[in-house]
């Protein structure tokens, strides 16, 4: 078999490779938004450099805690969980220098502080209205002053 036809294979292969990949993101986004409503939630892991270290996700509700999932990862398991009664919302912010290219258009970054440690998440207007009443509508017994 000569050469080009080698290679015109193995191009096919990697496209086909790619179009199953991006049906997988499909399925799986699908099969996330079953158990509750989805939204677009960016996370940022690093903080030593200012503007960077932001990973674009999705975001879930469930039950007391707020589900984090990779946007670009076929598991079906959240790579980050927090719980509700250990996050504490502090205030919020415009994306500021390089933040902008690297968040979703139209997404604030919601200071928050989780078991006493800063965390920044990033999410649009409207989640983050739900995610502050998500924070507020605790279960009885809550801790009001701790807010």
């Amino acid at each position: 078999m000569p050469v080009w036809e080698w290679a015109l294979d193995i191009v096919g292969l990697c496209l086909l490779l790619a179009l199953l990949y991006g049906i997988a993101l499909i399925v799986r986004r699908r099969l996330l938004a079953r158990h509750g409503g989805t939204f677009e939630l960016s996370y940022r892991a690093r903080t030593e450099h200012p503007g960077r270290g932001w990973l674009l996700g999705i975001g879930r509700y469930s039950g007391q805690s707020l589900e984090w999932f990779r946007i670009f990862s076929l598991s079906p398991r959240p790579k980050r969980v927090w719980a509700r009664d250990l996050l504490e919302y502090a205030g919020r912010r415009s994306p500021a220098g390089a933040e902008e290219m690297s968040l979703y258009d139209g997404h604030v970054v919601a200071s928050c502080q989780y078991d006493g440690e800063p965390l920044e998440i990033a999410m649009s207007e409207a989640s983050l209205t739900g995610f502050q009443s998500w924070l507020e509508a605790g279960p009885p017994g809550t801790d009001w002053n701790k807010r």
